[in-house]
């Protein structure tokens, strides 16, 4: 079982000019500890929840993953997971090339369909319907993958039209950076997987219920054609790990046995901090 480790909470330590120094650590730690992938959120405010305000600091994610790539020399890197709306197609393929090339082949490009609405009608990004989001979600992912490729030519599709997928320097990463959706959709989203994507992830909220969203993935690799096995399966998991270490070892077998291959952890306090307690408690038992 591989660790992610999703650094997704800017606000700690309170000092802005601490962020640098604690990311570029916190990577550095979790690296040397056997982290496979470090992520950011595709963000421009912070999520509001019961313990987080909009007003919290966020930084742009991309500018986030060249700083990082910089401090690291192994893992993978990516947003978990980029919104769709948030960057033009064409141009959200050349940012991901740029990435993997300065980072020696090491992006991951992660798409959804984004949702976070008051980020959008706050900084002028279109608010569509959610059926619009999908289909430009799937041209995204169409092309993405003719940038990647030997075409060079134009794209057509019904939102957006491109004269030339010109992209060079093409990626390090061969045949291309993969690609992960986030998401558990199961009309839209793990049919989009089946057919594009080279992984998943999924909310480890509940055992059974990933167990479940993977039967549906399943069904939809039948019905395009798609070997299941050929897709990485990883879960966010998102009860506290340090509270219960041993709750945690219990829910990687429960999830190995499934199939998945990725967990990925969310810090809290310290970012810093949390790294080295995983990398001393945690990992050698895991």
């Amino acid at each position: 079982m591989k660790l992610g480790l999703h650094y997704w909470n800017f606000s700690t330590p309170a000092d802005p000019a601490s962020i640098a120094p604690t990311l570029a650590e916190t990577a550095r730690i979790a690296e040397e500890a056997g982290f496979a992938s470090f992520t950011v959120m595709d963000h421009f405010f912070q999520m509001e929840t019961a313990t987080t305000a909009a007003t919290e600091p966020m930084l742009e994610g991309y500018t986030t993953l060249g700083f990082v790539a910089a401090h690291t020399r192994a893992m993978t890197l990516g947003l978990l997971v980029t919104g769709v709306m948030y960057r033009h197609p064409g141009l959200l393929a050349k940012t991901v090339s740029t990435l993997d090339v300065l980072s020696g082949g090491r992006a991951r490009l992660g798409l959804g369909a984004s949702w976070y609405e008051r980020e959008q009608h706050g900084l002028g990004v279109p608010v569509v319907p959610v059926a619009d989001r999908f289909e430009r979600l799937e041209e995204t992912l169409r092309i993405c993958l003719q940038m990647w490729s030997d075409d060079d030519g134009a794209f057509e599709g019904r939102h957006y039209r491109l004269a030339e997928t010109i992209c060079v320097p093409r990626p390090l990463t061969s045949p291309r950076p993969p690609i992960m959706i986030g998401g558990g959709g199961e009309q839209k989203t793990l049919r989009l997987v089946a057919r594009y994507a080279d992984a998943c992830n999924l909310f480890g909220t509940d055992p059974d219920e990933v167990e479940r969203k993977l039967g549906v993935l399943r069904g939809h690799c039948e019905t395009e054609g798609r070997d299941y096995d050929t897709i990485e399966k990883t879960v966010m998991y998102v009860p506290a790990v340090l509270d219960d270490v041993d709750a945690f070892l219990a829910a990687v077998q429960t999830y190995a046995a499934m199939g998945v291959s990725e967990i990925q952890l969310m810090p809290a306090g310290h970012p810093a901090r949390f790294a080295e307690q995983v990398a001393s408690v945690v990992v050698p038992k895991l």
